[in-house]
Formats: C-alpha cells, sequence, structure tokens
C-alpha cells in the first residue's frame, strides 16, 4: 500500500486481482480503442465486434462516445483541452474494465496522438489496441448520418474534427482497417488480432 505525500491519498491492493478475474472470465481483459472521424464507421464496427465477442462468450463492454457524453462527461465542450479531458477520463474508465477482466470497445474520434498515447500508457503489454478506422473524409461527409458535416462546412459547427479542427492519424496501430470494407470482414480482422495477441481463444 503506497501512500501520496501531498494529500494522503493511498492505493488500496484487494485480493481479487486481475488476473483472478481473467481466469474466471476464460480470457484476458483489453481495450479496442477504435479511433477515426466522425462517420467513418467506428460505432457501428465496434458494437459488430462486441456482438461478435460476446457470441464467443467474451465478456465485453461498449463504451461509445455519444453516449459517454450523456453522463460522464455531459459538463464538458468540444475545444481542445475538453476533447484531451474527455479522453482522460474515457481511459482511466477503460483500465478499471480491463482491471475486471473485460474486453472493452471503445468508439471515439479521439483525434490527438498525444492524449491516444497518455491513454496507451495507462494500459500493459497487450492490453491496449489502437485500431484506425480509415475512411476518406469525402466518404464520412457523404455517409453523414447527422448531418454534421454539412453544419460544420456552413459554420454552425465549430471546432469540427476534419473540417476546422486536426485529425492525427495513428502513425503505428495495431490494426489499420479500411473502413469502406464489409463490416464482418473488419470484425474476423480484429478477431484475428485478439486470437494472435492470446487475448481471447479461437478455434481452428
Amino acid at each position: 500500500m503506497a501512500s501520496t505525500t501531498d494529500n494522503h491519498i493511498v492505493w488500496h491492493d484487494h485480493p481479487i486481482t486481475r488476473q483472478f478475474r481473467e481466469n474466471a472470465n476464460g480470457h484476458k481483459g483489453a481495450v479496442l480503442w477504435f479511433t477515426g472521424l466522425s462517420g467513418s464507421g467506428k460505432s457501428t464496427l465496434a458494437g459488430a465486434c462486441e456482438q461478435a465477442l460476446a457470441s464467443l462468450g467474451v465478456k465485453t463492454y461498449l463504451l461509445d462516445g455519444d453516449n459517454i457524453r450523456h453522463g460522464l462527461c455531459k459538463d464538458l465542450g468540444f475545444d481542445e483541452s475538453d476533447r484531451q479531458e474527455n479522453i482522460r477520463r474515457i481511459g482511466e474508465v477503460a483500465k478499471l474494465m480491463v482491471d475486471a477482466g473485460l474486453v472493452v470497445a471503445t468508439a471515439f474520434i479521439s483525434p490527438y496522438r498525444e492524449d491516444r498515447q497518455k491513454v496507451r500508457e495507462l494500459f500493459g503489454a497487450n492490453q491496449f489496441f489502437e485500431l484506425h478506422i480509415a475512411t476518406p473524409v469525402e466518404v464520412c461527409e457523404q455517409r453523414d448520418p447527422k448531418g454534421l458535416y454539412q453544419q460544420a462546412r456552413a459554420g454552425k459547427i465549430k471546432n469540427f474534427t476534419g473540417i476546422d479542427s486536426p485529425y492525427q492519424e495513428p502513425l503505428q496501430p495495431e490494426l489499420r482497417i479500411d473502413g469502406r470494407q464489409a463490416i464482418p470482414d473488419s470484425v474476423t480482422q480484429i478477431l484475428q488480432l485478439l486470437g494472435e495477441k492470446k487475448i481471447i481463444k479461437t478455434h481452428n
């Protein structure tokens, strides 16, 4: 049990460990960090991936960007500092869930490399998988289910990623997925990665 010297907060170790929970679950805990532009297909793919994992008996949870802003991050806006705080909070929540032995899928634009790197550093080896959904902005605009790109180009939405706010693509993601390919093909890629990294058991 270690203590911080400035505020007397102590970290309590508990007898039920992540390893214990992973053994009980029959798989390891990990976070699948889906990142990409609005409309790239992150949420759709994350949801399909969670369904596929659940069908294999894997214990999962999906953290979706819009849903999180209804509660945990409803006090935050979309300027750079608030975006950073949004991702910081999500990283800490994902860390707790991985400690619980879950495979956590997160679907957030998370536009800045520095913020994604800070989240990565919260995790050990083979616990954090950055999945870049690489969909060209023109394709995202064509999809635009919420009409956000149109509003951003009309100046009705400020700090919109891909229009007047930058998106920094991952340089070395664990997986780069073409957002234009069929969802089942993308899910297969992700399951293969998790099998290769011994996160889940695969049956040939």
